[in-house]
């Protein structure tokens, strides 16, 4: 017979500690109990201080950087067998970004470029290359879509591909239903909903999906990072989780844990050549730092923590007075789910030679 015992443990998270209940098997036995290592996240860093000037990447320095990633992720000496390892020629890749900020603190297009020049170079079809976003102006403003146009594959923004009517998350929580959700103007113009719908984009369309995320900040959940941004573009009625603390923290990991976005995700990859370590999405270059670097890994949640530890990082550099600690809830409901590891004392940061 076996019983389910908790350990409390104190784990460490940039803005300061924090106590996890474990959960630890072990049999009727003491003496018969058996000590497991706990897994590890392995993060691969890729700099080149030439990476980037004035806040403008060198597309060049950054192809290396990304065929470097590659190789140093997969464990191969061949990018085109490096993508094999992740990629199967019959999938609809989906490379997600963020948009809205635009070119200098968003997402940048030369590491989108990159790597779907690496995609395209491995074999894989450009028909089954897509780059997207929630909204269609940000990817155009961003210059996404005519990336996508220069390489010859499409560019998506879920809110265009539809909401798909059998696939939701449901939560307590109601939101005021805005035009463009799926059940918008199904019943009075004050009607509330309570289930997301994801994008058909996802469900009908995309089977792997490559986050590429900067390092931005998110007044409620922390850092803006590989899981608000899969969690907030691939579903509808998502505003009622996104200015709450508390909706943010339990809803994103949840979000993501659906079947058709982090099962799907192959990789992740932060785009860390210029981060941002304050004002949210909105461009803040006082509040930049210049970092160089991409970081590659099969684990979005410690992606993120490492993401939010430069930013505290950086705010101990140049504090601001009264300025609150960062919120860490959001990483370790991951971990409660399994998405991910949120604990830094498991995480590997491997600078790639």
């Amino acid at each position: 017979m076996r019983h389910i015992i908790y350990i409390w443990v104190l784990v460490w998270l940039g803005a300061g500690f924090r106590v996890s209940a474990v959960p630890v098997a072990a049999t009727t036995s003491a003496t018969n109990a058996s000590t497991q290592t706990p897994a590890k996240a392995r993060i691969h860093a890729i700099s080149d201080p030439r990476a980037t000037s004035a806040f403008i990447p060198d597309p060049e320095v950054v192809r290396k950087l990304v065929d470097r990633g590659l190789l140093a992720l997969s464990g191969k000496t061949n990018t085109a067998i490096a993508w094999k390892v992740w990629v199967k020629p019959t999938d609809v890749v989906g490379f997600k970004v963020i948009s809205a900020p635009g070119t200098l603190t968003g997402t940048r297009p030369a590491v989108v470029e990159a790597l779907v020049e690496s995609l395209i170079q491995s074999g894989h079809p450009v028909q089954r290359i897509v780059i997207w976003d929630r909204q269609a102006r940000d990817l155009k403003t961003a210059g996404f879509q005519e990336l996508a146009r220069r390489l010859g594959v499409r560019c998506v923004a879920t809110t265009d591909a539809g909401w798909d009517g059998n696939q939701f998350y449901e939560a307590a929580a109601q939101g005021k239903l805005v035009y463009g959700d799926l059940e918008f103007g199904k019943g009075d113009r004050f009607a509330v909903g309570r289930r997301s719908h994801v994008s058909k984009l996802l469900t009908q369309d995309v089977t792997r999906i490559i986050p590429v995320t900067p390092i931005l900040t998110h007044h409620s959940g922390g850092i803006y990072g590989h899981l608000l941004s899969l969690a907030f573009g691939s579903v509808d009625n998502m505003y009622r989780f996104e200015n709450d603390s508390s909706r943010t923290e339990e809803s994103v990991p949840e979000l993501c844990a659906l079947d058709d976005l982090m099962p799907k995700v192959a990789f992740g990859v932060t785009d860390a050549l210029v981060g941002q370590v304050r004002g949210d999405d909105k461009a803040r270059l006082h509040d930049t730092i210049a970092l160089n670097e991409l970081r590659f890994g099969t684990d979005l949640v410690a992606l993120d923590v490492i993401s939010m530890s430069d930013v505290v990082s950086a705010r101990k550099a140049y504090p601001i007075e009264g300025e609150k600690p960062m919120r860490t809830d959001l990483f370790f409901n991951a971990e409660l789910l399994e998405l991910g590891i949120a604990n830094t004392n498991r995480i590997e940061l491997l600078r790639a030679p």
